[in-house]
């Protein structure tokens, strides 16, 4: 160590010098890992579409032999969708590592010559305006060359067209130089499609949860075949050009004075079987308590479901949690936390839940006259849902309000009910035997006592966390369309955009006009100009509000 320290230069300009050139090696180093890197996703998507092509040929040779078969080609399409995808993130990241140095030589993927323009789809030429002087001298006596045509995919409600964009050529018959306008910029390299069908295809995946093979299945009906390696080709490109738009979402919501957190279950394709993945959701809703701040909401994908992630996630985050009582969330509500405390917010639903499985009267009415045995209710139960009932009837009343106007409410009228709630379980609690189930019930309220009260101190507390049960509900809903993700790739590609289009549907915009016009203006949008582009700043275009109108 000491004879490395006895090597290095003593003068300034020498180290400057030394650090330069370890930097680009360092930028080398990358380069190199990034090409490699993405080589091996284009291998690893290789693979998975040849056996994906072997499963579909030696089912037309054989035949369907049972319902698993299908399954087990959708199984194969989706692992390929997503493999796809990740080759293509890969390739675009190694793109940016090669463009810092001039050492390393780029990796291009080899792909199929798509074709995506059928005949039969009406041409729109869409000429670019030409320039009017020569670039090199001024002159202006211009005589047209030839042109460049870039043919885009692209779809209207019900009706498909491609759009020809022509850059014309022009020579200068002083100069002779050939004066061209600047190709224009698209989201996905070569811009086979256009923004309004890329959302389209984006939306439907993760908006809609329909798989891209089937999407692939239903617009080679409409009479538009797309190969399924193009739209995942699409879905890569897409989450990279909006992963800026996400990092934004991401700091608004972790900028909030409260939050509310949940986690559901994903399955995730394994080896021969799914593993249990979880996606996380904290989501910002400033509007229960008269907040200026914009709702929005961030999702994390997790392969398991570890304490390490939610303290990972909410690791620079202080404020109040609205969350369940998982075990998980306890290291963020220690006192000496970094970069401060996080107050605990219990829900109430979740409390009043396994009370109103033995207080649901309706449901034994229901029972009783359709014959079946009926469920046994408690007079307790009963009693004790009655008076949370009571507690969200006043919560009801000052909605929206101020945080000052909110807790004097509370104070008032809401600090009564739950002194005489909790002196009502003490009591009942001693009745009941230790392992009952109402005994379960009330310990669970009466151990986290100080989170189930703490909306009686702090105005901006809500009594329950339904709102990010809101927002995973497209998930539980989804899951019976698209079964499980086919990566762990895929899941961190799906909970982007379920933040995105989540996020969007929270600000009541049209999440699919939203990412069109996104999509057709953030190649050339400033960067210091992006929070423009986000869903609670966007307003529709002139043509959308005017076709809507109509």
């Amino acid at each position: 160590m000491d004879a490395d320290r006895g090597a290095l230069p003593d003068d300034i300009r020498a180290l400057k010098e030394a650090l330069i050139i370890e930097r680009a090696k360092a930028l080398d180093v990358t380069a190199e890992l990034m090409v490699a890197r993405a080589k091996a996703s284009e291998d690893v998507a290789l693979i998975a579409q040849q056996k994906l092509r072997i499963a579909k040929l030696e089912r037309q040779v054989y035949g369907q032999r049972s319902e698993r078969s299908v399954r087990l080609i959708d199984q194969l399409a989706l692992q390929f969708e997503e493999l796809e995808a990740s080759a293509t993130e890969d390739e675009l990241a190694a793109e940016t590592a090669v463009a810092k140095t001039t050492s390393v030589r780029g990796f291009t993927r080899k792909r199929a010559e798509r074709n995506t323009f059928p005949d039969h789809l009406p041409r729109e030429r869409l000429v670019i305006e030409p320039p009017t002087a020569c670039e090199c001298c001024g002159g202006n006596r211009l005589r047209k060359l030839g042109e460049d045509v870039t043919r885009t995919l692209e779809t209207q409600p019900r009706r498909w067209k491609v759009i020809e964009t022509v850059r014309e050529k022009f020579t200068c018959r002083d100069c002779e130089k050939i004066t061209q306008a600047p190709a224009p910029f698209h989201v996905i390299a070569r811009g086979w499609a256009g923004p309004s069908l890329l959302a389209m295809i984006m939306f439907e995946k993760f908006g809609q949860h329909q798989p891209l093979n089937r999407q692939a299945e239903r617009y080679a009906l409409e009479g538009v075949p797309i190969a399924l390696s193009t739209m995942a080709d699409a879905v890569g490109s897409v989450c990279a050009a909006l992963d800026p738009l996400l990092r934004l979402v991401e700091r608004h919501v972790m900028a909030a004075e409260r939050l509310h957190g949940d986690d559901t279950t994903v399955p995730v394709l394994a080896e021969g079987k799914t593993d249990t993945g979880r996606c996380w959701i904290y989501l910002r809703d400033d509007a229960p308590f008269g907040g200026a701040g914009p709702p929005a909401a961030i999702f994390y994908y997790s392969r398991d479901r570890r304490g390490e992630h939610p303290q990972g996630h909410l690791a620079g985050y202080a404020g109040i949690l609205q969350a369940d009582a998982y075990d998980g969330y306890n290291k963020l509500y220690q006192a000496g936390r970094s970069p401060g405390p996080i107050l605990e917010a219990a829900c109430w639903v979740h409390a009043r839940r396994p009370f109103f499985a033995m207080a649901d009267i309706e449901e034994n009415a229901r029972r009783k006259a359709s014959g079946k045995k009926e469920i046994a209710l408690s007079p307790i139960a009963i009693e004790v849902v009655r008076r949370i009932d009571a507690l969200f009837e006043i919560e009801r009343s000052i909605n929206g309000k101020s945080v000052e106007k909110r807790l004097a409410v509370r104070r008032m009228l809401s600090r009564p009910l739950v002194d005489d709630l909790r002196l009502y379980m003490r009591a009942q609690l001693e009745k009941l035997a230790r392992g009952h189930d109402l005994a379960k019930a009330i310990n669970y309220m009466l151990k986290r006592w100080a989170g189930f009260t703490l909306f009686l101190e702090d105005g901006r507390v809500c009594l329950s966390n339904n709102a990010a049960e809101r927002g995973l509900r497209g998930i539980a809903l989804g899951r019976k369309s698209w079964l499980f993700c086919g990566s762990d790739r895929g899941g961190q590609r799906a909970a982007a955009m379920y933040s995105l289009i989540v996020t969007a549907k929270m600000n009541r915009i049209d999440p699919q006009a939203w990412l069109a016009d996104v999509l057709a203006r953030i190649a050339t949008h400033p960067a210091h100009r992006l929070d423009e582009l986000l869903p609670w700043n966007w307003t529709p275009p002139a043509s959308t509000t005017s076709a809507r109108a109509a």
